[in-house]
């Protein structure tokens, strides 16, 4: 999971809220008589965004409320209101939900043909008392990248592919050894200037304000004061910074001393990962062995979700779906295997959306997740996949999985990928880190903190493609609950067809001297917008 991994808001990552614009532009009108939403111009937000606000921006509107949403409370005043939709099971191939949680536990899929506890396969499935879905992983929580894996297994891959993860893992061995460097003296100054403002203050807590109120000719204490700015700067109180920092180092010193190499994770899963005939593993706990490890995929679920309107935390974009949970994505890199059979078990057992917000860099069978990506194209199954956070162009590095062999030619019809957005409107619109792909990214989606479910009843944000992904699953879901005749592959050209076209030139990979047209960033050059979507949809399913 390594390029999809979320970047959390912490000290390593972090964002002002800043204000963003827009101004009102429509077009295109619909048979029924409303107007699509269409690019805006800039106009700038006369107001920082709101903390109510931007704990579901991406639900506002472009142009009512100058902010890059998918204009989800738009579609669901306008268009929703007075319908009933279908229920629409949607499929979470993650790291484990939490079904336990407050938001989400009214919103699990069930499946109806397996009695809970009674150690027998009913359904005969090949799963036993397979209830809310299916954990691959067992009471496995960590794993290997999978260069790593290529390096400990040479015969994986081809001695071209071997040889380029040797280069990746001494380039990481490398950078671990100047970043160990840096976490040793960011440790050293928070330290030092920690001791002195806490003698300064009398007081063991202080906050950035009263550091930036610090009135002193004392050079020690000026020189603390300073270095303290910095290291507050990022967000986290001092003593949370500290532990940030020796997690950093304590990874780096690992890297070096070559212990990622040593340890078998999957041994305790106790199946071949290399034999995908060797199907009866995992359990029926889709939490996992550790909640800690489940917030990624307990975040995504909630993204698509989380109900909505119940004073609880944020909204789920989809309102009328089912969660189904396949745990196949460790801390770590996901196997090949774990992927391919979670896709069909999703299909199998009746998913119409399936959210992948997981990737890497090597598959050495991706020919086991091809297979399954085909088989939930012919059963009319729409996979939602996360283009990474690596702030590549994935038409040329690698991103798996993919759609496409070459990188070209697609062998399916049923997979989008989707990048970034930031919640500031204009030309720092595409998230820093989104990967993109004129060719290979589809369409962008809402990905910088965002507000959702994580586990034991607690709320986050989370940034990174791995949001994004969801928010167009969520739209994808509302497409198939209220216009359950159209196919997956008209539900995924709807979702790119029907979006919003940003016209100007954006920053890509936050460096503010790469200005790119919009436009050149993925194949539709436009966001994600639920309004725009269900027009399209309500047409085409009068055709």
């Amino acid at each position: 999971m390594n390029t999809i991994k979320p970047i959390y808001i912490s000290a390593f990552a972090l964002l002002a809220l800043v204000g963003c614009g827009a101004s009102k532009q429509v077009s295109n009108a619909s048979n029924s008589g409303l107007v699509a939403i269409s690019a805006p111009l800039n106009i700038t937000k006369k107001s920082p965004i709101t903390e109510n606000d931007l704990k579901r921006w991406s639900h506002l509107d472009i142009v009512s409320d100058t902010i890059p949403g998918m204009s989800v409370d738009k579609a669901y005043a306008e268009l929703l209101k007075g319908k009933t939709g279908v229920p629409v099971i949607v499929g979470i191939v993650d790291s484990g939900v939490d079904i336990e949680h407050e938001d989400l536990k009214s919103v699990l899929w069930t499946n109806t043909k397996e009695i809970a506890g009674n150690g027998i396969d009913d359904d005969k499935n090949g799963y036993i008392d397979d209830i809310h879905g299916w954990n691959f992983l067992g009471d496995s929580t960590k794993e290997n990248l999978e260069y790593e894996r290529i390096i400990k297994d040479k015969t994986l891959v081809d001695d071209a592919t071997y040889q380029s993860a040797k280069a990746l893992n001494d380039k990481k061995v490398a950078d671990a050894a100047t970043g160990k460097m840096r976490s040793e003296q960011m440790l050293e100054t928070i330290a030092a200037g920690d001791a002195i403002l806490v003698k300064h203050f009398g007081k063991p807590v202080y906050t950035i304000e009263e550091v930036n109120a610090i009135v002193s000719q004392e050079p020690a204490t000026q020189k603390s004061k300073a270095a303290m700015q910095q290291m507050l700067s990022y967000g986290l109180p001092v003593a949370e910074l500290k532990v940030a920092v020796q997690k950093q180092l304590d990874g780096q010193i690992a890297l070096i001393n070559g212990d990622h190499l040593k340890t078998d994770y999957r041994k305790v899963v106790g199946d071949n990962p290399n034999d995908i005939t060797d199907t009866k593993y995992g359990n029926n706990n889709v939490m996992g062995p550790d909640k800690n490890e489940i917030l990624h995929g307990t975040h995504v679920a909630g993204i698509v979700a989380q109900s909505r309107n119940n004073v609880l935390g944020g909204d789920g974009v989809a309102n009328n779906v089912q969660i189904l949970t396949v745990r196949a994505v460790p801390d770590g890199d996901e196997y090949d295997k774990d992927i391919a059979l979670g896709i069909r078990y999703a299909v199998d057992n009746g998913a119409k959306v399936i959210n992948g917000s997981f990737g890497k860099s090597f598959s050495p069978h991706k020919q086991w997740v091809y297979d399954a990506i085909k088989y939930a194209e012919k059963k009319d199954v729409l996979i939602v996949h996360a283009a990474g956070n690596d702030a590549k162009d994935i038409d040329f590095a690698e991103n798996f999985p993919n759609d496409s062999e070459d990188k070209v030619t697609e062998f399916a019809d049923n997979l989008i990928t989707i990048g970034a957005l930031n919640f500031e409107y204009g030309n720092k619109v595409v998230a820093r880190f989104s990967n993109i792909g004129k060719i290979n990214v589809d369409v962008f989606a809402p990905g910088v903190k965002i507000y959702a479910t994580t586990p034991n009843n607690n709320y986050q944000y989370l940034q990174g493609t791995s949001m994004a992904a969801p928010n167009a699953a969520g739209v994808a879901a509302l497409i198939r609950s209220y216009y359950p005749k159209l196919s997956a592959q008209q539900v995924k050209h709807i979702l790119m067809d029907s979006g919003v076209a940003i016209t100007t030139d954006v920053v890509v990979g936050g460096k503010a001297n790469d200005t790119r047209p919009f436009s050149a960033l993925s194949q539709s050059g436009k966001i994600v917008n639920a309004y725009n979507a269900l027009l399209m949809a309500e047409k085409m399913s009068k055709k």
